[in-house]
């Protein structure tokens, strides 16, 4: 490599384009000076607004990014880079980027419209899409919930907008609902006046506006009353099982009775005689039926494979028969192979017997 030629080339460069390197450098530093003027600025005039912490980061985060983007750009065409192409490479890339994460920009923008509009803070307790639970945070993609049995649920932005939302949360005050059934023969006046002492006995129940009682429906087998009152949000269930108990109390030490499904069962001890009509079950005549050609195809090629069934069930049995005659033929014959060899060795021995009496005797 020609290092004094690599050396020659840097010190020409430098001498040519000594006052684009000077502008580069200036253009630097008051890039810097400026972005952070502009964010100091843009932060304390955010700060004195209603707006969320989490937007207000939003905020400078995105205008942060976009003023170092232009100050990259200057940069560039400063010391002589073409920056069109740049301009054309980081437009398709963001708009890859954002056909990839259309959803994910889909939550943006909507957590961007929550945060903004003030739909619920966190603490609230909210009931959306089916589930309900305290807002324990809340960012531009997500809202988590934290349920009462202490369950936690991330929702997508996206759902929560879309969806009807209730926040329970919204005001310090929150009204507290009931119903009780009582049978016909209760008193009406000393029912509500019992459910109304009981929700003024709890200090957490507001006196104004005053506990409400009064007879709502009358149903086929108890009388409905609707109840309400009013107490701090926070205090809301602990007012409701308050009421709930006390009220069973209070109606049981009154003797008001409360209906309740029964189920009453008699012994029967009458005779029943049950009816008969006609006589005995008749015999069975079997219905004389023409016979029928078979058309269905699916029926003849069944018919026909259980006849080539038939003939093969037939022929094996006579090739089973044939090999029982000829096993016996074989049994046979090996029989009488068996007698025929003990027949000669009989004769071998009786003929062995004589020899040897011939011989005894021609040696006397």
């Amino acid at each position: 490599m020609d290092w004094a030629g690599l050396w020659n080339d840097i010190v020409t460069y430098f001498e040519t384009n000594v006052w684009n390197i000077v502008f580069f450098f200036v253009i630097l530093i008051l890039g810097i000076i400026i972005i952070k003027i502009i964010l100091t600025v843009l932060r304390k005039v955010l700060s004195k607004t209603r707006m969320e912490r989490i937007a207000q980061q939003f905020i400078c985060t995105a205008i942060k990014f976009c003023l170092w983007l232009v100050l990259i750009l200057l940069l560039l065409s400063q010391i002589g880079i073409q920056i069109s192409g740049i301009l054309t490479a980081i437009s398709a890339l963001i708009l890859a980027v954002g056909m990839a994460l259309e959803s994910n920009m889909a939550n943006l923008a909507n957590g961007i419209v929550i945060v903004s509009n003030h739909m619920f803070k966190k603490g609230d307790y909210i009931i959306v899409d089916g589930v309900e639970g305290n807002i324990t945070d809340i960012n531009f993609l997500f809202t988590t919930l934290m349920t009462t049995d202490n369950k936690k649920i991330t929702l997508p932005n996206s759902t929560i907008v879309n969806s009807s939302v209730t926040n329970l949360g919204a005001n310090a005050k929150r009204r507290v609902d009931f119903t009780f059934q009582v049978a016909y023969e209760s008193d009406v006046e000393l029912v509500k006046k019992i459910v109304i002492d009981v929700m003024k006995s709890d200090g957490r129940v507001y006196l104004d506006p005053e506990p409400f009682c009064r007879l709502k429906t009358m149903n086929a087998s108890s009388l409905d009353f609707a109840a309400n009152c009013w107490c701090d949000n926070e205090d809301y269930w602990d007012v409701y099982y308050y009421v709930m108990e006390w009220v069973y109390n209070e109606f049981k030490r009154n003797k008001i009775s409360v209906p309740y499904n029964q189920l009453e069962v008699r012994e029967r001890k009458d005779n029943v005689k049950v009816p008969v009509v006609g006589k005995k079950l008749p015999e069975r005549v079997e219905k004389v039926r023409a016979p029928k050609k078979d058309k269905d195809v699916f029926n003849l090629i069944k018919n026909g494979l259980t006849k080539h069934d038939k003939k093969k069930k037939k022929d094996k049995k006579k090739d089973k028969k044939k090999d029982e005659v000829v096993n016996e033929i074989i049994a046979t014959e090996n029989e009488t192979v068996k007698v025929a060899s003990v027949e000669e060795k009989e004769t071998e021995k009786i003929e062995e017997n004589v020899e040897t009496k011939k011989d005894k005797r021609k040696k006397k």
